[in-house]
């Protein structure tokens, strides 16, 4: 690896929204499919899939945005 290269933070940001995203919305699926005996009073709503899938589309716009891959075709073309 080539000594001196650094990583965005943004990068990183994006892979946790991903993954928490894809997780809240796996389950607001689950959910969605076999509906819990104890409802919440606001569960019509279903707050887990948008949320979910607005923490995945955001996690994936900042970890392609900032990907490594990206970053060193940036810099190769600066140089």
């Amino acid at each position: 690896m080539k000594s001196g290269g650094s990583l965005s933070i943004w990068f990183f940001i994006g892979v946790c929204l991903a993954v928490n995203g894809a997780v809240i919305l796996g389950t607001g699926i689950y959910e969605l499919v076999s509906p819990p005996a104890n409802r919440v009073v606001l569960y019509s709503v279903h707050a887990n899939i948008w949320w979910g899938g607005l923490l995945l589309i955001l996690g994936l716009f900042f970890s392609l945005r900032f990907s490594p891959a990206r970053e060193r075709a940036r810099m190769a073309g600066n140089s």
